[in-house]
């Protein structure tokens, strides 16, 4: 404000000194007679000359007041974008593949069983009827008179070829000729399978039986 009011005071100083310049000079014309031309030429002068004064500053103005208080509003909710679940494409359908099952295991055949052992037999077996090797048509005439009956046991050697070569008597009927004609009936009729020895082979086996004599009726 000191500077402004120094600059205001210095303007009408200066403007006091020109009026009073002015009127000198008015003066003076008017005294020396000066033609109007002067005056008005000198008047013409003074009308361009247009004083003004300086206006003041103007005072700065006060701030606005801050606007009130605006509420806080709350920052926009922005709901976050959807989750789209990634579309995952079908699986194709699994195809078996059949797998060809292993070659069968070669069958290992089993070895073939041990041969059978050789046939044995201990005794000779009759070929035929036994019973037909001794008959009543074969009763001695003698003991047929006499009516003489009994059992002759016996005990006959079987050869390699199924014919008797020996003929014993184990147990006697109590007639002699009865116990011979046994004997002589079976060594010339009986026929045998001979034994058979470890190897299968045919060897001399025996063969024991009875023979009972009985009188037809």
């Amino acid at each position: 404000m000191a500077y402004a009011d120094q600059e205001m005071s210095s303007s009408k100083i200066v403007s006091i000194f020109l009026v009073v310049i002015i009127h000198l000079l008015l003066g003076y014309a008017l005294v020396t007679g000066l033609a109007y031309k002067a005056v008005t030429k000198v008047a013409s002068q003074l009308d361009m000359i247009d004083i003004q004064e300086e206006e003041p500053p103007e005072e700065p103005e006060e701030p606005p007041p801050p606007p009130p208080d605006k509420p806080i509003e709350p920052p926009p909710v922005v709901s976050p974008p959807p989750i789209v679940a990634p579309v995952v494409a079908p699986r194709p359908p699994m195809r078996t593949v059949p797998v060809a099952p292993p070659p069968p295991a070669p069958v290992v055949a089993p070895p073939p069983p041990p041969p059978p052992p050789p046939p044995q037999r201990a005794n000779p077996e009759p070929r035929g009827n036994p019973g037909n090797w001794a008959n009543a048509n074969d009763y001695p005439s003698r003991a047929l008179r006499e009516e003489r009956e009994g059992t002759t046991r016996f005990r006959l050697t079987v050869g390699a070829n199924g014919r008797v070569t020996d003929c014993q008597i184990t147990g006697s009927s109590g007639h002699a000729d009865l116990d011979q004609a046994a004997c002589k009936n079976l060594t010339r009729r009986a026929r045998f399978r001979p034994s058979l020895d470890a190897n299968g082979n045919p060897t001399t086996g025996y063969y024991s039986n009875a023979v009972r004599w009985e009188i037809p009726k």
